[in-house]
């Protein structure tokens, strides 16, 4: 084979397969984001908005394209107005960077010693919210709580939940394998289709799976069943080896395991 055969080859049939390859990666990979970050409904409704100027334009109509070049301004910052948590998750998913980063090793003894403390409050049916930070900081958070930076112990998290103690309302935060803070409150959920029967812990974890890339381990003092929270998705009674098998990934990899499915 010649030289410009070879690049006759490759300029017909290798760019244009690696193009299309390239391509549909992105697409999928943008696929996967939207529903992570369930903003599902805005690429439909900026799908409908692209049909409807499609079809203006393809049979002529002189009114409707003048409207909508008109409102086509105020149309996108409406879209940015009303989708903004949606749209603050996405790029929060970007920032993170997770297709192209490597897995982080999880030393096992630390989340032995939680997963041993919540089975414990969950056998009482005592309450309790323990928040790990991945990639995005949880700074704010933290300083509205009281710092304590303390080596993990199961002692130490029964300590703060186990009796009525002045932190065993608000959440932990563990970092790195150390427990930051305590006594931290976290925002409540605006997704409003929440089943009625959680309650706040629930709620708040929630709520800070939707502003950040927490994983939050909940111990409900209802039913003592012990639950999940991640990408604004709720895992509902766990049980406890498949709890530390989906922490590890979690925390390994900063990936949600595409497996089960929400309860909320």
């Amino acid at each position: 084979m010649g030289i410009d055969s070879f690049s006759r080859f490759v300029t017909v049939l290798v760019l244009p397969a690696m193009d299309i390859l390239i391509l549909a990666w992105l697409i999928y990979n943008a696929y996967r984001l939207l529903l992570k970050t369930q903003a599902v409904q805005l690429a439909r409704g900026a799908a409908i908005l692209v049909v409807v100027y499609a079809l203006a334009f393809v049979f002529r109509l002189s009114t409707l394209s003048w409207v909508l070049n008109l409102l086509a301004p105020g149309l996108v910052i409406a879209l940015a107005i009303i989708f903004q948590p949606e749209l603050r998750k996405l790029f929060i998913k970007l920032g993170q960077g997770s297709l192209f980063r490597k897995g982080r090793s999880v030393g096992g003894s630390y989340l032995d010693y939680i997963l041993h403390a919540a089975e414990l409050l969950a056998g009482k049916k005592r309450g309790a919210l323990i928040v790990f930070t991945r990639f995005v900081s949880l700074d704010d958070i933290v300083e509205r709580g009281t710092r304590i930076d303390g080596e993990l112990s199961t002692g130490l998290i029964l300590s703060i939940f186990e009796f009525d103690t002045p932190l065993h309302d608000g959440a932990v935060i563990v970092k790195e394998g150390r427990l930051e803070a305590a006594g931290c409150f976290l925002p409540l959920s605006q997704q409003r289709d929440i089943v009625s029967t959680f309650g706040s812990r629930h709620r708040a974890a929630l709520g800070v799976s939707e502003e950040s890339d927490a994983v939050v381990l909940v111990v409900s003092e209802e039913t003592g069943a012990l639950s999940l929270v991640y990408d604004a998705r709720l895992y509902y009674d766990l049980k406890l080896p498949e709890l530390k098998k989906r922490l590890q990934r979690l925390l390994e990899y900063g990936e949600a395991e595409e497996a089960g499915e929400a309860n909320a």
